[in-house]
């Protein structure tokens, strides 16, 4: 069994993730750690950030930082000079890779050219935009605060400040047609740049969407036939519109790719600061699973008090090959079969593989496996055979 050290790290990249848990309205399908309040101070989170960037920063010197996220919430109503201080002190904390991805989520309600500007200058280089529908009536069914003009003018905006842009759509929503979608789509590929994110409704458990699907309120969800007609029309139109499919819900031109999703993606380590963040850490040849005070003020608090606002854990050389395959099958290349031999001491098993492959599930190629846009309509079956021990 290969060693895992340190330096494995390289192997998925090494990046970092900073949540702003705050936002103007909480949308009923969302499960993310986000806030509303009408009163942020945010010299206090600009001192709260520096602070764990100190003590994270000492426990992984020397390394190269490929990419930076700012997520939420909306972190576009973070203030400039906060965002200026972070990358600050990032700039002066690890040694920044030539080609640094430093990306900020917006909402098209947030977006001002003035601020994005401001963002640019401080060193964000790539902007995503949470579109979410391109309808007005879906995007109220959706507790969206903007209008589909606004969501047009913030691409606008985008692209005029930042030479990577991307932005989110959720399809697969309440009473929307496959030839609405298909619109819909059309539109969104004139719109974009060189990337798109492109998501089908999920419901999830704890959020309003999940409160009224229990009681029987959430009607017109498409049935899982019309579903994959979705995400079968969504293939063939980004293709056609030169839009690499380099990850389930992910399309790129001129491989423009998400560096830092690739992070998480391909196993590698990164570090997660805010509440509720989660974090991946090699350190002296063990691997760590981190997850941050979820709560924003008890967050804010820990740190105050001098308190580890975080819980760690040790990830098993097992449960890192869970997690590798899980994430890396979402990918287009796949995952390295020596890497995953290399993390788990085992190998999958030769007769389901040749069974996958046999029905065109999955594939191999140069020691990796990947699934083939056939398997990736049952992505999760894939995923449950290979792990079935």
């Amino acid at each position: 069994m290969k060693q895992l050290v340190d330096e494995d790290w390289k192997t998925g990249g090494f990046g970092l993730y900073l949540h702003w848990p705050f936002c103007q309205s909480k949308c009923p399908y969302c499960d993310f750690n986000s806030h509303v309040s009408a009163h942020i101070d945010q010299n206090q989170w600009a001192t709260a950030y520096i602070s764990e960037l100190d003590r994270l920063g000492m426990e992984t010197k020397g390394r190269l930082l490929q990419s930076v996220f700012f997520g939420g919430g909306t972190p576009s109503l973070m203030s400039p000079d906060l965002v200026h201080k972070v990358i600050e002190k990032i700039r002066n904390t690890w040694t920044l890779a030539n080609d640094i991805e430093i990306t900020m989520e917006a909402n098209p309600s947030s977006v001002e050219a003035g601020r994005f500007r401001s963002y640019r200058d401080a060193g964000v280089n790539r902007v995503s935009v949470g579109v979410q529908a391109l309808n007005d009536a879906d995007l109220k069914a959706l507790g969206r605060l903007h209008s589909v003009a606004e969501a047009r003018k913030a691409v606008d905006v985008a692209h005029a400040n930042f030479d990577r842009v991307s932005f989110d759509l959720i399809y697969a929503r309440q009473s929307q047609t496959l030839a609405n979608w298909r619109v819909e789509l059309k539109e969104a590929l004139e719109m974009a740049g060189s990337h798109l994110s492109l998501y089908q409704l999920t419901i999830e458990e704890g959020t309003a969407f999940g409160d009224r699907f229990k009681r029987g309120l959430l009607r017109g969800l498409p049935n899982e036939d019309l579903g994959a007609d979705m995400y079968i029309a969504t293939q063939e139109m980004t293709a056609a519109a030169g839009f690499d499919s380099y990850e389930v819900s992910n399309y790129a031109k001129s491989s423009q790719i998400s560096q830092h999703n690739c992070i998480y993606w391909d196993a590698g380590d990164y570090i997660g600061i805010g509440p509720g963040a989660h974090g991946r850490l090699t350190l002296n040849g063990t691997r760590y699973g981190s997850e941050a005070i979820s709560n924003p003020y008890a967050w804010l608090n820990a740190i105050k008090t001098g308190t580890l606002p975080e819980r760690r854990n040790i990830i098993s050389r097992s449960d890192q090959g869970v997690e590798y395959l899980m994430m890396g099958l979402r990918r287009d290349n796949g995952i390295d079969l020596n890497r995953y031999y290399g993390l788990t001491g085992s190998r999958i098993d030769e007769e389901k593989l040749l069974h996958l492959e046999a029905i065109a599930i999955t594939a191999r190629k140069n020691n990796r496996l990947f699934v083939t846009q056939k398997g990736r309509m049952v992505l999760n079956s894939v995923i449950d055979t290979l792990m079935d021990p």
